[in-house]
């Protein structure tokens, strides 16, 4: 059996972990945390009215409208972690960013 103090070292390792984890998350992204909530937005409001035509249109058209320069950048890191059409990009991407 585990006492207090082992107890709270391990739980201070996986939250060190988990930091890191978030930390390593974040630096890796290829545009701002903001611009990615703004683009979940977009295609929460376009995905409802339009539908989803599996590809990556209306996520294109986003960034063309922020000007991102590094568009096949994010849009291969997007599909990198299961985001190949815009419905899959607000249903799995968005969640890793909660």
């Amino acid at each position: 059996m585990l006492d207090k103090t082992e107890k709270e070292r391990r739980k201070q390792l996986l939250d060190d972990l988990r930091k890191k984890a978030d930390k390593d998350f974040e630096s890796a992204l290829p545009m701002s945390r903001d611009n990615f909530e703004k683009l979940f937005d977009y295609l929460d409001t376009e995905l409802n009215d339009k539908g989803c035509d599996d590809t990556n249109r209306l996520t294109k058209t986003f960034l063309n409208q922020i000007n991102a320069t590094n568009v096949d950048q994010i849009l291969e890191w997007l599909a990198d972690k299961g985001g190949f059409c815009d419905c899959e990009i607000l249903a799995n991407i968005e969640e890793q960013f909660e």
